[in-house]
């Protein structure tokens, strides 16, 4: 698939569903074959697990968060320099 969760902007249509999974003896889920292609999940990432009890569990790569951090860092310098 040639999407990327990236080349997404963010509007009311960027939600998807990728199927339903079956959560495992030991807790465990298999992401959707599509959904890991879409958003670029390779065995071994790190992911971020966040919830909301009333909204539910999100999985977001660590490395997504990671550049997030890092834009919300860079404003808050540009910031502080001003």
């Amino acid at each position: 698939m040639e999407n990327s969760a990236k080349d997404k902007g963010h509007n009311i249509f960027d939600h998807h569903m990728f199927g339903t999974v079956k959560v495992g003896e030991r807790g465990q889920i298999v992401i959707p074959k599509e959904a890991r292609e879409f958003f670029g999940i390779k065995p071994g990432d790190l992911l971020l697990v966040f919830g909301i009890e009333s909204r539910g569990i999100a999985i977001v790569k660590a490395d997504e968060m990671t550049e997030i951090a890092r834009k919300i860092l860079e404003n808050v310098n540009k910031i502080e320099e001003e």
